[in-house]
C-alpha cells in the first residue's frame, strides 16, 4: 500500500513538483471518484457478483418454469414467492441494519442466497424440480433480499464522502441494469442454450463465493447510532419500527413519494416481471436469447441513465423530475403490447430503463442526504416495504390478468396509467416548495484529500 505523504516529505520536494501535484478529487471524473476508497471498491465488487447472480437466476427460473410446461399464472406463483419474502422481511431488515454492523448482515444474506441457488441447482440437475419448489426457493431469496438493501443503503454513507454519494448511487444504478439485466441474462441464455437451467442455477451458486469473498476482505464499521443498553432488545426493536413509520408519516416528501411508488409498482412490476417473457415468446416468436435481449436493453438503458445522473449535479427540482421520470417514463411500456417486433420491444425497454434508473440515483441520494443517519436503515426498509407492499399482488395478478384481458391491454394500462399517476401525485402533494427549500447540493463539499489512490 502506498504510504501517506508527510508535510516534511512534501517540503523536501522541489517547488515545481509540489505545484504540479493535483488534489485527489481531480484525478478521476465525478462519476468515478468513490473508487478512490478501498472499502468501496470491495463493496462494488461484491455488489457486481451478487447482481450477476440475480440476473442469471431471473432468466433461468423463467425458462425452468416454461420447460416444465408452466403458464403465466405459474410464473406469477414463482415471482409472488420472491416478492412476498421481500415484503415480509424488509421492515425487520431495516431495524437490524440500524443495530448490527452492515458488513455482517451482507455476509449472512449472501450465504443464504448461495444455499438457495445451490438447492435449485441440485433439484434441477437431478430432474426432480417442480414449480412449487421454485416458489419456495424464491420466498427464501426474497426474505434474504429484505435484509440486503437496508444494510447496503445504511452502510454506503459511512464508506464515501457526502459529496460522492450521488456518484456512488449512480455506480450502483449502472451496475444493477448492466450486470443484472444485461450480463446476467446473457450468460444465462448461453448456459441454458448449451446445457440447461439447472446448469445456470449451479453457476449462480458458484458466483456467490465471489460475493462473500469480497465482503470478507472488507473491514467492519461501527453502526452510526447510539443504542440504549437498558432497554429490552425486543421492545427497542418495536420502538425502532414505530419511529421509522412516524418519521415517514410526518415527512411529506417521503410519504408522497412512497405512496406514489406503491401504486406505480402495482401497475408496472407485474407486466414487466411476469408478462414480458410471454410477450417476447408469443408476439415475436423469440426464445431465451430474445428475452435476454429485451432485459439487456433494460440494462443498457439503465446503465446509461445512471451514469448520466451520476455525472451531473443534483437537479434543483429533484422531486418533480424524479416522479415524472418514473411515471411519464413508463409510457413506452404501452408499446410493448402493440408490436411483434423484438427491436421495438427492446427500444421501449431501453427508454424505461434509462429514465427509471436516473430517477433511482436521485432517490437514493435524496434519502442519504435528507434522512438522519440513525434512521437511514429503517427509512430504507420502509422505502422497500411501502413502495413494494403491493408488489406480491402485482406479481400474482399479472398472470391471470394477462390470460384474461390479453398482454396488449395489460401493457397499455401499465404505460398510460403510470403517466397519469405521476401527474396526479405532483398536483395533489404540491412538493415544489419543499424541494426549493431543501436543495440537495447545499451541504458543504469535503476538501480535496491528497491521499493516494490506494489509500482508504
Amino acid at each position: 500500500m502506498t504510504q501517506r505523504s508527510t508535510p516534511d516529505r512534501d517540503r523536501r520536494r522541489p517547488r515545481a513538483l509540489r505545484a504540479l501535484r493535483l488534489p485527489r478529487a481531480l484525478h478521476l471524473p465525478r462519476a468515478l471518484r468513490p473508487f478512490r476508497k478501498v472499502q468501496y471498491r470491495w463493496l462494488t465488487t461484491a455488489l457486481a457478483c451478487s447482481l450477476c447472480s440475480v440476473g442469471i437466476w431471473l432468466v433461468a427460473s423463467v425458462w425452468q418454469v416454461i420447460q416444465l410446461g408452466g403458464t403465466a399464472s405459474d410464473l406469477s406463483l414463482v415471482a409472488f414467492g420472491s416478492a412476498l419474502g421481500l415484503t415480509l422481511s424488509v421492515l425487520i431488515g431495516g431495524v437490524v441494519a440500524d443495530r448490527v454492523p452492515q458488513r455482517r448482515i451482507l455476509l449472512v444474506v449472501e450465504a443464504v442466497r448461495g444455499l438457495g441457488f445451490a438447492t435449485a441447482a441440485v433439484l434441477a440437475l437431478t430432474g426432480v424440480v417442480q414449480i412449487w419448489q421454485l416458489a419456495v426457493i424464491g420466498l427464501v431469496l426474497g426474505l434474504a433480499d429484505g435484509f440486503f438493501y437496508p444494510a447496503y443503503s445504511a452502510w454506503l454513507p459511512a464508506l464515501v464522502d457526502p459529496d460522492e454519494l450521488l456518484a456512488a448511487n449512480g455506480i450502483e444504478g449502472m451496475l444493477r441494469p448492466t450486470v443484472m439485466q444485461g450480463l446476467g441474462p446473457l450468460v444465462a441464455s448461453l448456459v441454458i442454450a448449451a446445457w440447461s437451467p439447472g446448469a445456470a442455477f449451479a453457476l449462480v451458486a458458484v458466483l456467490q463465493v465471489g460475493t462473500a469473498s469480497a465482503l470478507w476482505a472488507m473491514r467492519t464499521t461501527a453502526v452510526r447510532r447510539e443504542l440504549d443498553p437498558d432497554v429490552h432488545p425486543l421492545r427497542s426493536a418495536v420502538t425502532d419500527v414505530r419511529d421509522g413509520f412516524a418519521y415517514m408519516v410526518r415527512t411529506r416528501w417521503l410519504l408522497a413519494t412512497l405512496l406514489f411508488a406503491t401504486v406505480l409498482v402495482l401497475i408496472v412490476i407485474g407486466p414487466i416481471e411476469v408478462l414480458l417473457p410471454f410477450a417476447v415468446k408469443d408476439q415475436t416468436g423469440g426464445g431465451p436469447g430474445a428475452f435476454a435481449a429485451a432485459l439487456a436493453a433494460f440494462g443498457v438503458g439503465g446503465a446509461l441513465g445512471s451514469l448520466t445522473a451520476a455525472s451531473m449535479r443534483l437537479p434543483r427540482r429533484y422531486l418533480t423530475l424524479m416522479i415524472l421520470a418514473w411515471g411519464v417514463g413508463s409510457l413506452p411500456l404501452a408499446v410493448i403490447g402493440l408490436t411483434d417486433l423484438l427491436g421495438v420491444i427492446a427500444a421501449a425497454c431501453f427508454v424505461v430503463g434509462f429514465v427509471h434508473s436516473a430517477a433511482q440515483v436521485v432517490w437514493g441520494t435524496l434519502l442519504q442526504r435528507r434522512v438522519p443517519p440513525a434512521l437511514l436503515g429503517r427509512v430504507s426498509s420502509l422505502d422497500f416495504f411501502v413502495s413494494l407492499a403491493l408488489m406480491p399482488i402485482s406479481m400474482a395478478l399479472a398472470g391471470p390478468v394477462g390470460d384474461a384481458v390479453g398482454i396488449t391491454t395489460a401493457f397499455l394500462v401499465a404505460g398510460i396509467g403510470s403517466a397519469v399517476l405521476a401527474v396526479l401525485t405532483l398536483w395533489i402533494a404540491k412538493l415544489g416548495p419543499d424541494e426549493l427549500a431543501h436543495p440537495l447540493d447545499d451541504l458543504p463539499v469535503a476538501a480535496p484529500d491528497p491521499v493516494p489512490l490506494t489509500e482508504d
